[in-house]
């Protein structure tokens, strides 16, 4: 057995663990991050990457099908599963090696292999252990299932979805959340029959009602269809198919059943209970500076309650190296995290709903107001419909701002600035937006809450 000893030890080379280990070599720590499979997690290989690759592939799809409304004369030839492939591959070794670059550039020693925390602190790898003065765990989330539902064959998870040789014929998807919605997009543009299942009364439930019906709208034109408000209750598989039961009774058969029914934390196994660290329900318990209750052991990204995001995670990783470098630095709160679901259309948010917002200040302290796209001159360029919601307190700071339509994820930055500068309308609307850009649409809305609307009466 060989003891190392660093400044920093980090379990978990995802997003917020290699953030971490970046941010504190800069900072001058020497740091041991150890991961048992790649540097860059789930994001870049399994998750937000490969996926965001998909969905591009799929608009490719979708606009060279259309392109005659445009005055193009071109022909969908179909989908080769091999080349989108290859193509999503690519773009991940390439961010891959990016980041190995960068990680080494650091000086960051780079540890191959499954860790457990220890007392010490420190994390042992097989005989070796690697003591810290501090250490942060950083393990990530896995695929949940239901109950009774056992993945394979196929079923799925997303992580095994990326991984089809071949586009199905038809798809249903357990889930309306945020994985649902972007794989029922892709599969849909590649011709695929999907149906979503959602327990909820709405597509991606925690988003704003606004969104959530302007989605629900956008998917029944392009013949996704879905099922809302009723609980799953069974599924079943042949060699050729899955027959999906609802607890009302009705079936659905497909190709293939997608569960996407959200991530579980991945704590389970690796020596953080015998080490002293708080467990619940999977979770790590930290307090508000994400330390755990063992002194110099702390803890970011999807195993701390809260959004599982990767850029969550890149703020947690920053944050904590930071504190453990005695900066001082500021926590973003959840409230003001950004959210977008790449879809076709886009939904992208920050802050709370219009229904948060009246719970909280009461429905006449508040005001909302909707702008929608076929007002502005860019979306209309683009072909996308789609609307701009933003709320505010009465007479107060913007805390909400809300958006679906194609791209409108690019917009989503401006409306983090305000509300986390809790900037009231009258003060953005003077700013100047380039023109023809959608941004102006999120212009306009802040001119309409200042009471001075251009494009809108």
């Amino acid at each position: 057995m060989t003891d190392h000893s660093f400044d920093l030890v980090v379990l978990g080379g995802g997003s917020g663990g290699y953030a971490a280990a970046l941010r504190a070599a800069e900072l001058g720590k020497s740091v041991a991050l150890v991961e048992k499979d790649k540097v860059g997690g789930t994001c870049l290989h399994r998750g937000c990457i490969p996926t965001k690759a998909l969905l591009h592939a799929a608009e490719v799809a979708d606009l060279t099908r259309d392109a005659a409304a445009v005055g193009i004369r071109a022909t969908l030839e179909g989908v080769d599963p091999a080349g989108v492939r290859a193509y999503r591959e690519g773009i991940v070794a390439k961010k891959y090696k990016g980041l190995e670059g960068l990680v080494k550039a650091r000086g960051i020693t780079v540890v191959s292999g499954e860790g457990r925390l220890e007392a010490g602190p420190a994390v042992r790898v097989g005989d070796d252990l690697y003591r810290g003065t501090d250490v942060i765990l950083a393990t990530g989330s896995y695929s949940r299932t239901l109950p009774g539902l056992e993945i394979g064959g196929r079923i799925l998870t997303s992580e095994h979805a990326l991984e089809l040789d071949e586009i199905p014929r038809s798809v249903v998807i357990l889930g309306g959340g945020v994985i649902g919605v972007e794989f029922a997009s892709v599969w849909r543009s590649f011709g695929a029959d999907v149906t979503i299942v959602e327990a909820l009364d709405h597509l991606v439930p925690n988003e704003d009602v606004t969104l959530s019906k302007g989605l629900e709208r956008a998917f029944r034109r392009r013949g996704i269809q879905y099922s809302l408000g009723v609980r799953f209750q069974s599924a079943t598989q042949t060699a050729d198919a899955v027959t999906v039961t609802l607890e009302d009774g009705k079936t659905f058969t497909a190709d293939y059943l997608l569960v996407a029914v959200g991530r579980g934390p991945s704590t389970a196994g690796l020596g953080y209970e015998e080490a002293g660290v708080v467990i619940d329900r999977g979770f790590v318990v930290t307090d508000e500076r994400l330390r755990t209750g063992v002194p110099h052991v702390w803890a970011v990204g999807d195993i701390v309650p809260g959004l599982q995001l990767a850029h969550r995670g890149f703020q947690q990783g920053i944050f904590v190296a930071e504190e453990i470098a005695g900066l001082g630095p500021v926590l973003i709160p959840d409230s003001q995290i950004p959210k977008v679901t790449y879809s076709h259309p886009e939904v992208a948010s920050v802050g709370v709903t219009e229904a948060q917002a009246a719970e909280a200040h009461g429905a006449d302290g508040i005001v909302a107001y909707e702008y929608n796209l076929a007002g502005n001159g860019k979306s209309e360029i683009l072909g996308t419909s789609g609307i701009v919601k933003v709320v505010r307190v009465k007479d107060g700071p913007v805390i909400g701002v809300h958006l679906i339509g194609d791209r409108v994820g690019e917009l989503i930055t401006e409306g983090q600035l305000a509300v986390g500068w809790e900037a009231h309308p009258e003060d953005i609307a003077p700013f100047v937006h380039a023109h023809p850009t959608q941004s102006e649409a999120l212009g306009e809305a802040f001119l309409a809450l200042a009471g001075k609307p251009l494009h809108a009466l």
